[in-house]
């Protein structure tokens, strides 16, 4: 009988609990004897992950916010260390949040332990000298683009593209009629998905603006219908919160824990930049795109950000796919023409270009990544 394996592995955000959920279903089935324990959220622990904190005590946004909760998670932080120091895992995976997690990798590797970086922190875009942080923090980093495996090589960085566990998931082609019918929708109105965001702070920031811009589009586009995805109970008491205070009287229909059928029952999105953006991108549906953060890290965000662009899909393609309103511009001002126009434009080039980009990422990502932890313990 095969020993048992441990594997350490910190998610400190929904997007990594859905790439830690198969990460380690692809590693039991190599690797049928072993155990996960660490941070991740419920479908990480549906998986059999012992989990030592709620994942909601990693979740932050913009540099502020992180400042603000800095104790707390220095605190869990050392905990960690205590407690993989005292149980020493086969290995460690830190899943993205990269602030929280090379500090982690940095002090597990200090004292011996394999340790794997699981999504590359942008370095490509903002803080670039990052990257000699996460070579002295890791020995192997599991990349979701092939853009990024070009960076970490010029850097001579351990690095291994594996492309993106969405993008195996996600059918090429997806079934609109079936996803409305399963939230019992019109199929003969026009959709429009609005989506402010998977955080409470972003909802907070994002869900105003989106609002306005859904008052003035219902004005010009009367049969148009708004579904909104809320990840869970408290985002969506937030979003109902705003939407009742700006705008009782236009209706909006909430689903909960239903962000892929709400994207595929959807003719068009308008969406807070991040993760989502890439789903829409592999569901081929055009999108609008706007973020905003507080002031304080958005001051710093303008002096360092190095890239023209924040959303993946105009990211991956090098070029302005969809438009994108950030920051002072993400205002109803800017966002209803946009808006507006992607409601009446033909999209049949645009689709092209988003299956062409979802081939280039179709790796099988979670066999690959349990394939480069394994053969990594082995050494």
């Amino acid at each position: 009988m095969k020993r048992c394996l441990t594997v350490g592995i910190v998610a400190g955000e929904l997007s990594g609990d859905n790439l830690g959920e198969g990460l380690i279903k692809e590693i039991k089935i190599q690797y049928s004897n072993s155990k996960f324990v660490g941070i991740g959220g419920p479908k990480m622990k549906n998986q059999g992950l012992q989990s030592l904190y709620n994942i909601e005590e990693l979740s932050t946004m913009g540099l502020f916010e992180i400042f603000l909760r800095l104790p707390r998670l220095l605190k869990i932080k050392t905990a960690l260390v205590q407690y993989f120091t005292k149980n020493q895992p086969d290995i460690f995976i830190g899943i993205d949040s990269p602030d929280f997690n090379l500090r982690l990798e940095s002090s597990l590797k200090q004292i011996g332990i394999k340790t794997i970086h699981y999504v590359s922190p942008s370095v490509w875009a903002w803080r670039p000298k990052r990257i000699l942080k996460i070579a002295s923090a890791t020995d192997l980093v599991l990349v979701l683009f092939p853009f990024e495996k070009e960076f970490y090589d010029k850097y001579q960085i351990s690095c291994k593209f594996i492309g993106h566990a969405l993008a195996d998931i996600i059918p090429m082609h997806s079934k609109q009629r079936k996803a409305q019918k399963k939230l019992q929708l019109d199929h003969n109105k026009q959709w429009l998905a609005v989506m402010p965001g998977s955080r409470l702070q972003e909802v907070r920031l994002i869900s105003k603006p989106f609002i306005e811009t859904c008052i003035m589009v219902r004005k010009k586009h009367p049969n148009i219908g708004f579904l909104v995805a809320a990840a869970n109970e408290k985002l969506e008491q937030e979003f109902k919160m705003i939407w009742n205070f700006l705008a009782p009287d236009l209706e909006f229909i909430i689903v909960r824990d239903e962000v892929h059928n709400v994207i595929i029952a959807s003719d068009s999105v308008l969406l807070a930049s991040g993760t989502v953006s890439l789903e829409c991108m592999l569901f081929k549906r055009p999108m609008v795109v706007g973020y905003k953060v507080n002031l304080l890290t958005a001051w710093l965000l303008k002096r360092l950000v190095r890239i023209k662009f924040c959303s993946l899909p105009n990211i991956l393609a090098g070029e302005e796919l969809v438009k994108e309103f950030v920051l002072n511009e993400c205002t109803s001002e800017f966002l209803f023409p946009a808006v507006d126009n992607m409601l009446r434009t033909d999209h049949t080039t645009l689709i092209e270009r988003f299956n062409q980009l979802h081939q280039s990422i179709r790796k099988n990502a979670d066999k690959e990544a349990a394939k480069a932890v394994l053969k990594l313990i082995s050494k």
